[in-house]
Order: structure tokens, then sequence, then C-alpha cells
């Protein structure tokens, strides 16, 4: 006998045709990993924004970038580890990890900026829509594969296509 493991939420979501599938693709970790993306950008962007409007001319777009990096690190780690790669313990090597792929992300962000702003005369905030477009995809591989990082032997949470031994999401801490 198969059973369908149960899906909680909203009693609305049932009224939505194909809910199960929508649901089914939320769980997936790429699927994961770009809702939480989306949402680190926007926090990130509007960070970004925030301190180049109000300390911009004291600390230019470099300085801000900078900041709302450090606003991002906090908010993405969070919700990396807990939605996407769904993994426990390890807490302080993740956040090293982590912290070191946002640094690398962070250099090829502050290299590309100001390449779009002045090379390419765009406006700062559509150059760091691009810049952070260009620097999400190799992060997405570099937090899967050493952040979030398990040893091969860890017991997988749940049996799919999306735990594979050795990558992160191998155990879980709820």
């Amino acid at each position: 006998m198969t059973t369908t493991p149960p899906v909680t939420g909203p009693p609305w979501w049932h009224r939505i045709p194909g809910w199960h599938r929508i649901v089914a693709l939320l769980r997936r970790r790429e699927s994961a990993y770009l809702a939480v993306g989306a949402i680190n950008t926007l926090v990130g962007l509007l960070a970004f924004a925030g301190f180049e409007r109000l300390l911009g001319d004291t600390i230019g777009y470099l300085g801000a970038l900078v900041l709302a990096y450090a606003v991002g690190i906090a908010v993405g780690f969070t919700l990396h580890r807990r939605f996407v790669f769904k993994v426990r313990g390890g807490v302080w090597l993740d956040l090293v990890r982590f912290v070191g792929v946002q640094l690398g992300a962070l250099t090829v962000n502050a290299a590309l900026l100001p390449a779009f702003v002045e090379l390419a005369h765009l406006p700062v905030l559509p150059a760091q829509v691009l810049a952070l477009a260009i620097t999400v995809v190799a992060s997405y591989f570099a937090h899967l594969y050493f952040s979030f990082r398990r040893p091969a032997g860890a017991p997988a949470r749940e049996q799919d296509p999306g735990s594979g031994q050795g990558l992160a999401g191998g155990d879980d801490d709820r």
C-alpha cells in the first residue's frame, strides 16, 4: 500500500488546482533555493538601496554593498540552513563556510558593480541587480558542495533526488 505523506498548509490550498504539484515543486531543493534566494535578494537589494540612499555620500556604493551583504548573510544563512539545505549540527562550521562563500560572492560582486557603473555607465541599482544575477548561480553550488556539506555517511532526511549522499540536506533538526 502506497501512502502519500500529509501536506499541511492553509485550508484554501486544497481549492487550488494542482496544489499537490505546487507543494512538490516547492519541496525540491532547487525551487527552495530560488524562493529563499528571491527573498534574500529582495532583502539585500532593499538594504543596498537604503544604505546607498542614506549613507551613499559618506561611504559610497561599495560601502553600501558591504553593509547590505552583512544583512544578507544574516538573513540568508538562517533561511538557507533551515529551508533549503535542511541541516542540523555544526552551526559554527556552517556559518564560517557560509560567510566564506558570501565573501567570495562579495568579491565578485564588488568587481562587477564598479565595472557596470563606471565602464558600462549603468545606474547603481540596475548594475547591482545585474551583478547579483551573475553571482547567484555560483553561490548555489558553493553552498551545496561546501557551506552545508555533510559527510558521505550522514543519514538522509528524506529519500528524494535532492538529498544525495554527502551533500547538504543529510539530516534535519526538526
